[in-house]
């Protein structure tokens, strides 16, 4: 079966859409705000997505354990044409298709969560309240100063999912959005932290139950992804009313010389 470098959003959506909460990232990059930056590419009825709005791209291959004979055909076929180095988000099994192109960092098993039982949130907002452009620099800071690894796109402020709550007249804790489309029923949710030395007080649950309340009104899916061994997190979600839907890998990959690569992608 040959491979087709796909543009059509629908027929993406309604094959991602068989499995929402797996696939939360990349039916929210068929929306306008992120399809720019992104090239796909299907084999029947498997999609792999190469990313292009972060350094390096990001390649995300997921499928059910019946589906991934199918993605790592596909997967083996885009090889060739993948950047040079990039990060890689990849259901279990899959790793192996790329190692003889690329050298691996491992990043670590990580672990997709859905929202399953919303009666778990905590009640009322305590405090929490949207933030907006405005408040740009104050959330700058805090990620320097509580989160200074995290991935924010500041352009994600303009869709209005990002709460934080206020201890002192400091920003103090902050929950967000990766993605978010009402469009294909999804949310990602991304970027939750607290400040150093409000820790411990439960400030993250507030926000994280304040946005999963204010999405709910506006998806079916509210997602997360996390680090398999952030127990804390994962307890904290749990205790959220998330479930536990799918494993993954995350990579860093980077060419051998032998291979080589794209440089920057491939094309839209």
């Amino acid at each position: 079966m040959s491979l087709r470098v796909e543009h059509d959003r629908a027929l993406l959506g309604r094959l991602l859409g068989r499995d929402p909460a797996l696939h939360a990232y990349e039916l929210g990059d068929l929306d306008d705000f992120f399809w720019p930056y992104t090239s796909w590419f299907r084999r029947g009825e498997q999609v792999v997505l190469l990313y292009r709005a972060v350094t390096p791209p990001t390649v995300l291959a997921f499928a059910d354990e019946a589906g991934r004979r199918g993605l790592a055909a596909l997967l083996a076929q885009v090889a060739p044409v993948l950047p040079a180095r990039l990060y890689a988000h990849l259901s279990p099994g899959l790793l192996p298709v790329l190692r003889g192109r690329f050298d691996v960092v491992d990043g670590g098993a990580h672990v997709k969560m859905a929202l399953t039982d919303p009666g778990a949130l905590a009640g009322g907002d305590g405090g929490a309240q949207p933030l907006t452009a405005a408040q740009l620099p104050e959330l700058t800071e805090l990620y320097a100063q509580a989160y200074p690894e995290n991935w924010f796109d500041p352009r994600m402020l303009d869709t209005g999912q990002y709460v934080g709550v206020r201890r002192d007249g400091l920003l103090v804790a902050v929950a967000g959005v990766h993605v978010y489309s009402p469009t294909w029923g999804v949310a990602a949710l991304g970027n939750v932290t607290t400040r150093v030395g409000y820790r411990g007080r439960g400030l993250a649950r507030v926000a994280v139950s304040a946005l999963c309340r204010r999405l709910l009104g506006r998806v079916r899916w509210v997602t997360l992804n996390v680090r398999a061994d952030n127990t804390a997190a994962v307890r904290l979600y749990r205790g959220l009313g998330f479930t536990e839907v799918a494993g993954y890998g995350e990579y860093t990959l980077t060419a051998r010389p032998e291979t080589g690569g794209v440089g920057s992608g491939a094309a839209g």
